[in-house]
């Protein structure tokens, strides 16, 4: 083998250990990541941000909340969170914003990553809050027994523009119920007002405008990362998203 040679392996062997290096959770960084979807999704949308962060040497929880009542959301958050073996970073997309605001609270919970999410203030309830700077969308709409879906005829263009057209299809029709009470029910104690936070502006959003989450991500003081991308930021941009995460777990220790 020539001397070049000889160096280029060596850079390489290098380069590959600071890779590594990179990736992996520093000394005193939390290692736990716990998601939560928001309204008119589930869980699985998170599979992609979920790899990523397990691949860089993070514990991570997806919480299956029931969409029944915030305040069942919370109990469903809460579950996890206490399972958690050490602290732990909580992410919320959407109404899951609404959702980590108050289970923020736990203990178990060293800080907060708001991802084209709702970041409430005390006493403020998301249905007039959405209205305060209304989103593009005119898609949503109640059932008969209380519960608010995204017309799959919108559902791609309105929520996941930027996800392949099948997938985006498919989240239309697969997409979860949420009860419209959740949007009527009063914020109490913002975890925002005492856990470092950091946020995710979607700047094509058409679900929760992007001028309604940049004025709710500076009133609670957060790191802002604004992405060109869609309501559905966490699913055609995972890396980015897993990036704003792992900066909140070095960042909070």
């Amino acid at each position: 083998m020539t001397r070049f040679n000889i160096l280029l392996t060596a850079a390489a062997s290098i380069a590959a250990l600071s890779g590594s290096a990179l990736a992996a959770p520093t000394t005193g960084a939390v290692r736990n990541i716990v998601l939560v979807h928001g309204a008119f999704a589930d869980g699985s949308g998170w599979k992609a941000v979920a790899t990523l962060l397990q691949k860089d040497g993070y514990t991570v929880s997806v919480v299956q909340q029931p969409m029944t009542s915030l305040e069942d959301d919370v109990i469903a958050t809460n579950r996890i969170l206490d399972r958690q073996s050490g602290p732990a970073v909580l992410v919320g997309h959407s109404y899951g914003g609404g959702i980590i605001t108050v289970a923020g609270n736990n203990p178990k919970v060293a800080s907060l990553v708001y991802v084209a999410a709702f970041a409430p203030d005390e006493g403020e309830q998301l249905g007039p809050l959405t209205q305060s700077n209304p989103p593009a969308t005119k898609g949503i709409a109640p059932t008969k027994d209380g519960f608010l879906l995204v017309d799959p005829a919108v559902f791609p263009a309105d929520f996941a523009a930027d996800v392949p057209l099948p997938e985006a299809r498919f989240m239309a029709i697969s997409q979860m119920p949420t009860a419209a009470k959740a949007f009527g029910t009063p914020i109490t104690t913002p975890a925002w007002k005492t856990k470092p936070t950091w946020a995710i502006v979607a700047t094509e959003d058409r679900m929760i405008n992007p001028d309604l989450e940049r004025m709710m991500y500076k009133r609670a003081k957060a790191t802002v990362t604004e992405v060109r991308a869609s309501h559905a930021v966490y699913v055609s941009q995972p890396r980015a998203v897993a990036n704003v995460i792992e900066a909140a777990a070095r960042g909070s220790h």
